[in-house]
Parts: C-alpha cells; sequence; structure tokens
C-alpha cells in the first residue's frame, strides 16, 4: 500500500499506523478505527440555543472517514464511541445518513457506546460497550491496569511550536486516540488524567499532514 504520511507502532503485538487524520489502521486485520465524530454537533449546539457554528462538521468528517476508508481498503471499522453529539444528533439529514449507509455496505461496522450516547440504534452495525479482537480491546474511556487496550474520550492534543495538534497517545500497553471529529476540543496530553494512565517512554503522535512522533513529556 502506498505511503499514507501514517506512523507505524506495536501494541501487544500488534502492527498498527496512525493515520494522518487521526484514524487508526490495523493492517493485519483490515481494522479502520476512529473515535469521537461527534456528528451532529453544530445542529445539538442550535437546538440547545448555544453558540451558532457552521453546519458543515458532519460532512467534513464523513468525507475523511471516507477518504480513509477508501485509501486502506478496511473491512471493518471501529466507531469509539462519541460518534454523535447526543443521542438526539443521530437523526442525520437523509444525504448525510445515506452516505453513512454507502460506507457500511460491506463491511463489518462496531460503534461502541460512549458518554455522549449510548450508540445510534436507528443506524445499522452493531452496538456494544467493548469489542476485543486479537490481543487488542476497543472501549470508549480507558480503564487503569487493562492491557492492550485502544480507546477515546479524552481527545488527546500536543503543543508544538505554540499550536495544539491532536495526537495519539502510546506506551505499547495501551493507546488512546484522538478525536476524530471536526470542531472537537481537546486535552492537553500532560493532564494528570491522562499522562497518569501512561508508563514512562511513552509516545505522542501528532496528526496533521503526516504524523509526527515524539515523546510524551511528563
Amino acid at each position: 500500500m502506498k505511503d499514507m504520511g501514517g506512523f507505524d507502532f506495536d501494541l501487544q503485538g500488534a502492527r498498527l499506523t496512525a493515520l494522518p487524520s487521526g484514524a487508526l489502521y490495523w493492517a493485519a486485520e483490515a481494522i479502520v478505527t476512529v473515535s469521537d465524530l461527534h456528528l451532529g454537533r453544530s445542529e445539538r449546539y442550535a437546538r440547545r440555543g448555544g453558540a451558532l457554528i457552521p453546519p458543515y462538521e458532519t460532512s467534513d468528517t464523513l468525507s475523511r472517514l471516507d477518504a480513509d476508508l477508501d485509501r486502506t481498503g478496511a473491512r471493518t471499522v471501529i466507531c469509539l464511541g462519541d460518534s454523535f453529539d447526543d443521542l438526539a444528533a443521530s437523526a442525520l439529514p437523509e444525504a448525510d445518513a445515506l452516505w453513512l449507509a454507502r460506507m457500511q455496505a460491506g463491511r463489518r461496522w462496531v460503534w461502541i457506546e460512549g458518554n455522549h450516547d449510548p450508540g445510534p440504534v436507528d443506524l445499522g452495525g452493531a452496538h456494544l460497550a467493548a469489542v476485543t479482537i486479537g490481543p487488542l480491546t476497543f472501549r470508549h474511556i480507558a480503564l487503569d491496569g487493562a492491557a492492550g487496550e485502544i480507546s477515546g474520550h479524552y481527545h488527546p492534543k500536543v503543543r508544538l511550536a505554540g499550536q495544539a495538534r491532536p495526537a495519539f497517545l502510546t506506551d505499547g500497553n495501551r493507546a488512546i486516540l484522538p478525536a476524530y471529529g471536526t470542531y472537537t476540543g481537546g486535552m492537553e496530553a500532560t493532564h494528570p488524567d491522562l499522562r497518569g494512565l501512561f508508563e514512562a517512554g511513552a509516545l505522542a503522535i501528532l496528526t496533521g499532514s503526516r504524523c509526527v512522533p515524539c515523546p510524551l513529556s511528563r
């Protein structure tokens, strides 16, 4: 497969690739994993009387996901929770719902339960609290002491040259993915709630035009 600007790393014996978009690719299993899509965020803000933001985040997020699936040829997609900004936001506009259905066609699609939404029950795919495949377990929020765990929730970011960039965090034992969705904020990777989950020597993998690895500082 051609270079996608990603960065390869090992997790409990599985060879994984962090992609510049914030998706994680497991080539041996043809799995693409994304976390915290937060689809429908602009609609939720408007519905609840919050700040009005351009209503383009859903189509932008779906467009990037569609491109990642095309590049990788993924046969399975795992969404690690908070796929929608709340349960009501899962009522997608018809065009976006059809777009998502097209991406799901012919693939195994797993929605992991998040804290913002219990899973989009009206959409196709399996709806699980967590799923284990080989040496890896996929869930929304990291558990203390877990091994071979892939999770999201925290939206980790790393500041480089004054700019905060979404980042993967890993120490070879667990990995936390950046938020994939447009209009998502983030938590500094050095925050104690995040940094305390990782062993010494952990790595941050910054997203952007290409993935950039750097030590996860304390």
